[in-house]
């Protein structure tokens, strides 16, 4: 027979990645009794199949170009990489795909840890299913967070579960070098994946339907990565859609819309993500399974009172960082109702209110060259009304660029609101921007007026010197 037991919480958590991880601390630090439920590994997606497994790949083919780019020692970095020794390395960012740490990290904050598979029972209430079929009841006094994250989407095409296709779990895991490989996609997963595999030893094939890459930054960015993977070596295909695959005698067989054929090893699908909210018990209490919660600005979903989706799940912005950004925040507004503290939404910036959700979300893209962007794009900005201007500069012009490696090429781009006269985006692309976004954050975020960043001095001869240039050139043309 089953057992069954019931306990109480004043919070219960959905998810035990990055985000569940952060409302599960906001809420144990205001001293709320607090349950955590994980059907997989505690770090989620970000520790073990997205975030660190990806930069742990990324990072020794970054400092190779880096090096590669400063006489004296790219003579010395000539020879492939040691994929074993970077396979390797990855593997140890993960731990091996062990969550030991993590589970005793939860357990020092003094969050009660329930592993299995977990869905809402009708309100304030989560039925927990243990891989030993054990069940556990739990009861939320004032909230329960979905914090369940997403999954990859595969296209609809026939046969394709047969021949086992990468996902970027896959992508990040694998432990061998495929000969060939296909990636389907034009965003951050497939850029970098690409960028990754390509400098590893496979020779990749990179399909986008689109017309070009990151269509979600300024297109310039997609430009500069399109020709740096080109000439990287990736067989960079756009206007180019998927037909069909198969797997033929072990070789990935792949017809294009252009009637191209092409072999590979494995082929990749980075096409979308998708909420994992299908089977948490979402229609116990009215709402679609599978689907995108929507939730205020304090991550309550839309007419509840106590249930809250932080993370993927609200479609907000798919990225850890923005993630545990919501988490702080949902952690905190849970803690204020539940000690009866008023919560001001009319407070842009309010401890309780995920404002940069709408107006600064930061995002760098691991590439060769690196791409970095704050804020709103040009095209996004006018077509939100705003009366902009966009301010270039040939980020290769900088003193400190030059100094960090020959052939440095780059381009920086700054949004400006002429009402007001403050950022309402900012874009870098070149190697080693993704250390200059955090500054760029800070302007976007506190609206900083242009006639004050003139006062915020670059330090010479640092890249950082792009802002006085970008300032100059808004103040000149």
């Amino acid at each position: 027979m089953t057992e069954t037991d019931s306990n109480a919480y004043d919070v219960v958590v959905l998810g035990a990645g990055p985000v569940g991880e952060n409302v599960a601390d906001r809420t144990r630090a205001a001293g709320l009794a607090t349950a955590v439920v994980e059907s997989e590994l505690v770090g989620g997606e970000c520790s073990y199949w997205a975030c660190m497994p990806s930069k742990a790949l990324l990072r020794p083919v970054l400092a190779q170009a880096d090096a590669r780019r400063l006489p004296g020692l790219s003579q010395a970095v000539q020879g492939p990489l040691d994929a074993a020794a970077v396979l390797a390395r990855r593997n140890a960012f993960t731990g091996d795909w062990h969550d030991d740490g993590q589970v005793e990290w939860l357990n020092s904050i003094g969050a009660d840890f329930y592993r299995g598979h977990g869905r809402l029972a009708g309100p304030r209430t989560v039925e927990v299913t243990g891989p030993d079929g054990t069940r556990h009841v739990l009861t939320a006094r004032h909230a329960v967070a979905v914090c369940t994250g997403s999954r990859a989407v595969l296209p609809d095409l026939p046969g394709l579960d047969e021949i086992k296709p990468w996902t970027s779990r896959e992508a990040t895991s694998a432990q061998s070098v495929p000969g060939r490989l296909v990636v389907v996609g034009g965003g951050v997963v497939a850029t970098e994946m690409a960028t990754a595999w390509q400098a590893l030893g496979s020779r990749v094939t990179l399909l986008v339907r689109g017309k070009g890459l990151l269509n979600r930054m300024e297109p310039f960015a997609g430009e500069m990565i399109a020709d740096a993977l080109t000439e990287a070596g990736v067989d960079v295909r756009t206007g180019t859609s998927v037909q069909s695959v198969t797997r033929e005698n072990g070789t990935v067989v792949v017809v294009t819309d252009q009637g191209g054929r092409i072999e590979a090893d494995e082929i990749l699908f980075a096409t979308g993500r998708a909420p994992r909210t299908d089977d948490i018990g979402l229609d116990t209490i009215g709402l679609e399974p599978g689907s995108w919660l929507a939730v205020d600005d304090s991550l309550r979903v839309t007419g509840s009172e106590w249930l809250y989706a932080v993370g993927d799940a609200n479609h907000r912005a798919l990225l850890t960082h923005q993630g545990k950004y919501q988490a702080r925040i949902a952690g905190a507004a849970i803690a204020a109702r539940a000690s009866g503290v008023p919560i001001l939404e009319s407070d842009p910036w309010g401890a309780h209110t995920a404002t940069a959700d709408h107006a600064a979300v930061p995002q760098v893209v691991f590439t060769d060259p690196e791409a970095a962007a704050v804020g709103l794009s040009l095209a996004e900005a006018e077509q939100a009304g705003h009366r902009v201007r966009a301010v270039d500069y040939d980020l290769a012009s900088v003193s400190g660029a030059s100094l960090y490696g020959d052939g440095y090429r780059g381009r920086a781009r700054m949004v400006v609101d002429l009402e007001r006269e403050i950022l309402l985006g900012v874009t870098f692309v070149g190697p080693g921007v993704g250390e200059l976004i955090h500054s760029a954050t800070i302007a976007v975020v506190g609206q900083v007026p242009i006639s004050r960043l003139w006062h915020a001095v670059p330090s010479y001869p640092t890249i950082s010197e792009v802002w006085l240039r970008l300032l100059e050139s808004y103040r000149d043309n």
